[in-house]
């Protein structure tokens, strides 16, 4: 089967790009041919192991085919980037065409028997309506929730195309039930299909010796991830036995105030910069503890990567982290209850001491456990990672393909 896929931000810096390359990599073991159009920086095109130059088309950024960079689907990307809510309808018109020419291009050419498209956005309303009659899958990510909370004035464009996907794959069941309530899709055409993992690449190994206790972060360096009250937090205990790695990168104003909080914290902390996940893998290994304390998230596809590598984990009581999380042994998984927040993912200003000590407390609680015993359970993680392995993941997916191909035939 020929499938193309569309993305409309960079495939080798996100999340759902990293989704997106395994499903690539997963439909090709199965037989499939693949084809991609993605969004890319005019002095950046990406090397991709899952396809070769033939099998890609860019829309370029940056001085390319648009002046303006890239726009992200989170507002602060580990890359120089635009947000949607400040395109001026000139842009946004801009953007659709040259989407659209790449769509059509590719639609002649190629001949996709069916289209999976990632997030309920700007790209996936427009191949809807150029492409109504072949059958499209999209997976939503999340991200593409908040900006239609965030862009009340793009709904028009972008809600009812949609409502048209044949399918929409979302993350858990928590994110369904949002994609039903802004999108009004019935929960009949939305099946929950999860994220997952590369069970080959992240693995336990030796971890180093404790104490000192090595905790890591990895992701973006922006408020919404928490970064700021982490950095805070380790402030306060910096008279125990531990060592903060900072894995990712960020842009613009957030990223520099987290890096001045990180400078507060020499000696106890080291900077690694964005990392590939080969070297992801590598710091997870070696580290005891991995902490995850964002406002927002969908389904974090890196607390399976932390268990799977034989790290506790301590994240926030978001929906996404409960989903993995919420059944896994209390010597393996700590969640932090968050307080109400403004908007959907900032916290208001009087709760943030709370939140600080809340933190600190349960560090405290990880560390204690960690000096008394580095390595937790490998089976305890095994049970929470079983399900998110690509293969079992990329099954449903597929199976979403034939729903998509039946509905049409």
């Amino acid at each position: 089967m020929r499938i193309l896929h569309l993305l409309s931000q960079r495939p080798e810096c996100t999340g759902s790009g990293i989704y997106l390359q395994n499903i690539i990599d997963q439909a090709a073991a199965a037989g499939h041919r693949n084809f991609l159009i993605a969004g890319v920086p005019l002095d950046s095109p990406p090397l991709l192991p899952c396809l070769d130059g033939e099998q890609c088309s860019f829309v370029t950024f940056s001085g390319g085919d648009l002046p303006f960079p890239v726009p992200g689907m989170s507002d602060v990307m580990p890359y120089a980037s635009s947000r949607f809510r400040d395109l001026n309808p000139g842009e946004i018109e801009a953007y659709r065409a040259a989407f659209a020419l790449r769509i059509r291009r590719a639609a002649a050419t190629f001949r996709p028997e069916i289209v999976h498209t990632h997030h309920l956005w700007l790209m996936s309303s427009l191949a809807r309506q150029l492409l109504p009659d072949l059958p499209m899958v999209v997976t939503c990510h999340s991200t593409d929730l908040r900006q239609f909370h965030n862009c009340p004035h793009l709904r028009p464009l972008v809600a009812p195309p949609c409502r048209a996907i044949d399918r929409i794959m979302a993350l858990s069941p928590h994110q369904a039930e949002q994609i039903t309530s802004l999108y009004r899709i019935p929960g009949k055409r939305i099946q929950v299909v999860g994220g997952g993992f590369d069970d080959a690449l992240f693995s336990r190994g030796v971890k180093r010796r404790a104490p000192p206790v090595h905790i890591l972060y990895a992701g973006k360096l922006s408020r919404a991830k928490g970064v700021l009250w982490l950095l805070r937090t380790m402030q306060r205990i910096v008279h125990l036995p531990v060592h903060l790695h900072l894995a990712g990168s960020g842009s613009g104003e957030e990223e520099a105030e987290c890096q001045a909080l990180a400078g507060h914290l020499a000696g106890k902390i080291t900077r690694h910069g964005r990392v590939s996940q080969e070297r992801l893998a590598e710091l997870m290994r070696e580290s005891h503890l991995f902490v995850l304390p964002s406002f927002f998230e969908g389904l974090p596809l890196v607390l399976l990567e932390a268990l799977a590598s034989g790290c506790r984990v301590t994240a926030t009581d978001l929906p996404g982290c409960r989903e993995i999380l919420g059944a896994g042994d209390p010597d393996l998984v700590e969640l932090l209850p968050l307080p109400p927040l403004k908007g959907v993912d900032i916290p208001h200003q009087e709760n943030e001491p709370g939140l600080e000590t809340m933190l600190a407390r349960c560090l405290e609680r990880q560390i204690g456990r960690i000096i008394a015993s580095p390595n937790p359970d490998p089976a305890a993680a095994a049970r929470l990672t079983l399900p998110y392995s690509w293969r079992s993941v990329f099954a449903r997916v597929a199976g979403v393909y034939q729903e998509a191909l039946s509905a049409a035939w």
